[in-house]
């Protein structure tokens, strides 16, 4: 196994920093790491925003299901697909450019998150420790006051970055599931009710009846609060890029 494959094995999500700085160094190697991923048609439809400002960092705890780690972070960048600037740089060129969709949205978001995931990656490298915010999706028109986005630019993504503590360094990595439970040869393998919860039992705690534990679980985030506010967010990102393309 190569060190590259080795990180990505190792690497699990650090909820707690040390009061160490990440230093300009590894930070510029980040955001070049981040800026190096593929991209469509190599637009590279995405902006990062590196948060700085202590304020911005505490009402993003709050607004992200309050969670202070983010407040403390030595590192908080917000990525956000951006068609903004494409269109604006058409128009600006004289182009008859329509105007931005969903599907410009699904895939700028797709340019989003593997810029964001190169991040990550690279962190780990640096002996960092990282962990995505998907809570960012939630209360959409507050996060996009707090961060400045105009229209036609969302934060799909929160990424807080550190020195691990020793405590986060001997956490042990949750599991995931055997490649028999994700992986498919052609098409896509539809499976009986009794196979589905046979594939999560890595998931529950050892011992835990699967149908109590999955319950429970689809409780705690499925049904959530923060999981329906999420949805109702997204819908409304949709209805803002739905144009009509006809």
């Amino acid at each position: 196994m190569n060190e590259t494959i080795a990180q990505l094995r190792a690497r699990r999500s650090v909820r707690a920093y040390t009061d160490e700085p990440v230093s300009a160094a590894d930070e510029r190697a980040i955001l070049e790491a981040a800026c190096q991923a593929p991209t469509a048609g190599n637009q590279q439809l995405y902006s990062i925003i590196v948060v700085r400002d202590q304020s911005e960092k505490d009402e993003l705890a709050i607004t992200c299901d309050n969670q202070p780690f983010i407040a403390s972070a030595p590192l908080v960048l917000a990525f956000c697909a951006d068609v903004r600037r494409w269109h604006r740089a058409f128009l600006s060129a004289g182009a008859d450019a329509r105007e931005p969709g969903v599907g410009d949205l699904m895939l700028a978001v797709e340019d989003t998150m593997i810029a964001a995931q190169n991040a990550v990656t690279a962190a780990e490298s640096l002996g960092l420790g990282s962990c995505y915010i998907g809570d960012i999706l939630e209360r959409r028109e507050d996060q996009a006051r707090i961060l400045g986005c105009p229209r036609h630019v969302v934060p799909v993504s929160l990424l807080v970055i550190g020195h691990p503590t020793e405590a986060q360094r001997a956490r042990v990595k949750p599991a995931r599931l055997p490649l028999s439970g994700i992986v498919f040869e052609d098409r896509y393998e539809e499976r009986d009710a009794a196979r589905l919860l046979e594939d999560l039992r890595p998931k529950a705690p050892a011992g835990r009846d699967l149908a109590v534990w999955a319950r429970a679980f689809c409780a705690r985030k499925w049904n959530s609060d923060f999981s329906r506010e999420m949805t109702r967010s997204v819908a409304a990102i949709l209805s803002d890029f739905a144009t009509d393309v006809s």
